[in-house]
């Protein structure tokens, strides 16, 4: 089943948002497969990842109920990353409705709060039942957990964080994101809940992409043949 950016209305978020990707029942492991278990991009997405590292991103919504039970599974596999992978999460807009979320994440990101506070985002929303949609919910909620809320302000709307979440529509693009979570291996190939089953198989998944990437180890040379007497 695939949820399309166009079935996305405002009065629908809270029962559509996602795919319902960890609902699935997982795949047994196997060799990911073109088309069905992944997408291949048709014309490259940017990477900022630096040369020598496979770029691994994932899509979000911090509204998205199944981004919150993804969550704590992904940050579990991101701290056993090995060290030729870069991994970065970009937050999704379908509509104007999700910028300040958008907003919220690169301000956190920017004051070096992401660590700290990116999950506390996700428990106030969908345990506490917080209404974290506009800005101002969003500083208020900032200030009671300690964040100087006229710093994080100055960083809410500065043209960096602006820029950031143009960038991440454009990428979100680019990838042709539907529905969240999803990931996106390299700028060149795309999985999620609905391709792989489950998104624990899609995880699976990208590490099998990210291993087909990586160069093939340096055979040794050939033993020289040893000189007759």
């Amino acid at each position: 089943m695939s949820l399309h950016r166009r079935e996305f209305s405002q009065a629908a978020l809270a029962l559509v948002a996602g795919f319902g990707s960890l609902a699935q029942a997982q795949a047994p492991a196997q060799t990911p497969v073109a088309g069905t278990d992944y997408v291949v991009l048709d014309s490259p997405a940017t990477v900022d990842a630096p040369v020598g590292k496979v770029e691994v991103v994932e899509f979000f919504w911090y509204s998205c109920p199944h981004c919150n039970a993804f969550e704590p599974t992904l940050s579990d596999w991101v701290k056993k990353l090995p060290k030729d992978v870069a991994f970065r999460r970009v937050p999704i807009a379908f509509n104007a409705t999700f910028a300040p979320q958008q907003r919220l994440y690169y301000a956190l990101e920017s004051m070096g709060l992401v660590e700290k506070l990116h999950a506390k985002v996700f428990a106030a929303i969908h345990v506490d039942k917080l209404k974290l949609a506009t800005g101002e919910a969003i500083v208020e909620w900032v200030g009671k957990n300690g964040v100087d809320t006229a710093k994080f302000l100055a960083e809410y709307n500065s043209f960096g964080v602006v820029t950031k979440t143009q960038r991440a529509s454009q990428l979100q693009n680019a990838y042709k994101v539907e529905g969240v979570p999803a990931l996106g291996v390299a700028g060149r190939f795309y999985t999620d809940g609905t391709h792989a089953k489950s998104m624990e198989r899609a995880l699976e998944v990208v590490d099998a992409l990210v291993a087909g990437l990586r160069p093939p180890a340096a055979k040794p040379a050939p033993a020289k043949a040893a000189k007759k007497p």
